[in-house]
């Protein structure tokens, strides 16, 4: 299905500009808003629909309830109770530390990755995937424009590379032992209900399954470990050979595989 691009409703000069940004970085072509909702557009063109607004962007798939932005989510204040000393799952799992390399498969919302360039510093480096050209044209530009006057989060925010791929595609070009840690989060194959934040998110993402070939080219592609996130009843964990980090309390693991264990 085909993307347009609009305004808000009452544009100015900023989103006019930030609309013919969208425009010309995705090859689309632009739907003036002429007094329409979005929902209207989207209906009329049978297309989704990006709205340029007066300091972000929202895309809007045809027929979503809600539409998608960037927003740091979790991890402002994931990084400030990383700050106090707190443990954090992710980092946990992926034993990261200081000038690391991590390559992040499944980018979605970027708040694993805003955490990992916390973790590695300005020393390390990484690179998001994401497979949907609209969802990685939102979350590249409010990593690199999201106001915030936070520290370390803009600092974090702005490390990460965000890379439109499709994350297998991608693991095959690269050479062996490429990043330390290759970091895989596919979309639960079961609805979390607490996580209501992300339901914009699987309405405009892609939902990938994990699969043996996925696995074995991070393995390839990974110096140190390979780690998975699922929901707790997820059977990827044994299927694909992940020592599980059980946690009692939360309804998502993650698992890992040492690359030389």
């Amino acid at each position: 299905m085909r993307t347009i691009v609009t305004t808000a409703g009452r544009p100015d000069d900023l989103s006019i500009t930030l609309a013919q940004k969208a425009c010309d970085e995705l090859g689309i072509s632009f739907e003036p808003r002429k007094k329409r909702s979005v929902s209207k557009i989207s209906e009329t063109l049978d297309a989704n629909v990006i709205m340029a607004g007066k300091n972000r962007y929202e895309y809007y798939p045809k027929g979503a309830t809600a539409p998608f932005f960037f927003h740091p989510n979790s991890a402002a204040f994931r990084l400030k109770r990383i700050d106090r000393g707190e443990g954090d799952p992710f980092l946990h799992a992926t034993e990261l530390v200081r000038g690391d390399s991590i390559l992040d498969c499944t980018l979605g919302m970027g708040s694993d990755a805003i955490v990992a360039a916390f973790a590695v510093g300005t020393e390390g480096e990484v690179v998001g995937l994401e497979v949907n050209h609209n969802v990685a044209f939102i979350v590249k530009h409010g990593m690199k424009n999201y106001d915030t006057s936070e520290l370390p989060l803009t600092e974090c925010m702005r490390q990460i590379k965000v890379v439109q791929r499709e994350a297998l595609d991608y693991l095959k070009e690269l050479p062996d032992s490429s990043f330390d840690v290759v970091y895989m989060d596919p979309m639960f194959e079961e609805i979390i209900v607490e996580s209501n934040n992300f339901e914009a998110l699987r309405d405009a993402g892609s939902h990938q399954q994990l699969t043996a070939k996925w696995v074995q080219e991070a393995l390839r592609v990974a110096r140190k470990r390979v780690v998975v996130k699922a929901h707790f009843r997820s059977r990827i964990f044994e299927e694909y050979g992940f020592t599980r980090d059980v946690r009692l309390t939360a309804k998502f693991h993650y698992g890992v595989i040492e690359k030389n264990g």
